[in-house]
């Protein structure tokens, strides 16, 4: 079974309660350690790759992202989807020959530019065609930004998704959808269902998050925001 093949294969009759965790490392390290802990598979943050490549979110040159996900995915012997934000303007059949150089099974891809919300149709089209071109090669899951730059209303979410899923998609990602709305996006959501899990405490556990309907979870840039913090608390012990 190839590698993508297994990665589709996790997010098949997940269980409530029991939804795939995908922990997002961020350079060659944090993937052996995420591999290490015995994750089945990992998703890496294009926030997290930014800051520890020195750049803004959302302004890394597309050959370092390409090359930071190349270097994650040759550290482990586990599938690896990669975040490409919003696909850095490559033409489709492109986009998808360097996922697959870099050794990808699955991308992340956004419908928002610059913190405005893309027309639906259209990047569902551009969808289509980044499903072409990648056959069955790729496992792709389609952000939807309504929760964090649109109106926050449920029903356009489920309307964007299901143009999404229309055209390939295999997951949709509704990220910062407030956990009581989730239950009603499951309900109107065809397929696999991307969750964005939060580290502070302050939101539903894994656990939680799949027993409101989540297939998967994911964490942005949590865990490499989580490590610089205890960096910063040692490195200010070393000075006292």
């Amino acid at each position: 079974m190839s590698m993508v093949d297994v990665f589709r294969a996790l997010h098949r009759n997940r269980l409530p309660g029991d939804p795939l965790v995908l922990p997002g490392p961020w350079d060659a390290v944090s993937a052996r350690v995420c591999e290490e802990a015995g994750f089945p598979a990992l998703a890496t943050p294009s926030a997290g790759i930014a800051a520890a490549l020195g750049h803004e979110d959302g302004s890394t040159p597309a050959d370092e992202m390409f090359a930071a996900v190349a270097r994650i995915c040759a550290a482990v012997d586990i599938p690896v989807s990669a975040d490409v934000e919003g696909g850095y303007g490559l033409a489709p059949k492109e986009l998808v020959e360097r996922l697959l150089e870099a050794g990808a099974v699955g991308c992340n891809l956004e419908d928002s530019h610059q913190g405005v919300l893309k027309d639906p149709r259209e990047h569902a089209e551009w969808l289509a065609e980044v499903r072409y071109a990648a056959g069955d090669q790729l496992f792709v899951n389609a952000r939807v930004d309504t929760f964090a730059y649109g109106d926050g209303d449920p029903e356009r979410a489920i309307e964007r998704a299901a143009l999404y899923v229309a055209a390939g998609a295999d997951c949709v990602y509704p990220i910062g959808a407030p956990a009581g709305v989730l239950p009603l996006l499951r309900s109107g959501i065809q397929g696999p269902l991307n969750v964005f899990g939060r580290l502070d405490g302050e939101g539903p556990s894994p656990t939680g998050l799949g027993e409101l309907g989540a297939t998967r979870v994911t964490f942005g840039p949590g865990l490499q925001r989580r490590a610089a913090q205890q960096l910063r608390e040692t490195a200010k012990s070393l000075r006292t």
